[in-house]
């Protein structure tokens, strides 16, 4: 073979793998959330590829889970929790920032001047904000036990 069909020949193998580990990769991360649900029934999975979790990677995974509540106070109201979304409304494509837990950043107490002034702007109606650490101990024995704490208010 010369120089150049050698070099043609490689280049062509190197095409195909890539092809073809990119099409593995993209049906991995589809399968399980979308490709099933349309073939209306559980599709095989690849062996030792990735978690169902598709394109993140989860290195250690533990029972407890934390995330963070709004919730709008009105003098003489029950407070009510806010939906994340209205908070946060952004238009996303194949992802949601919620369920990825972004509200979670507005724990830090560093935040909660700029926050604050956020929600003030973002819900007019409200005469405060309460803002709250929910945690699930553990998810897994207890899926319905969740504690909460005020972490900060917004007045």
């Amino acid at each position: 073979m010369t120089r150049s069909a050698t070099s043609s020949r490689n280049r062509a193998l190197i095409t195909a793998f890539v092809l073809a580990w990119l099409s593995l990769f993209v049906y991995e991360s589809l399968r399980l959330k979308y490709l099933s649900p349309l073939a209306g029934r559980p599709l095989p999975k690849t062996p030792l590829l990735y978690p169902p979790a598709g394109w993140i990677m989860f290195f250690r995974v533990d029972a407890d889970y934390g995330f963070a509540e709004v919730y709008a106070l009105k003098h003489g109201e029950k407070p009510e929790a806010i939906d994340p979304h209205a908070i946060f409304a952004t238009q996303a494509v194949g992802y949601d920032n919620i369920h990825r837990n972004v509200l979670v950043s507005v724990l830090d107490p560093r935040h909660k001047p700029g926050f604050c002034r956020f929600l003030n702007r973002k819900f007019p109606d409200a005469d405060g904000f309460a803002i709250v650490h929910a945690a699930y101990p553990d998810l897994i024995g207890q899926p319905e036990r969740v504690l909460r704490q005020v972490v900060y208010r917004c007045e």
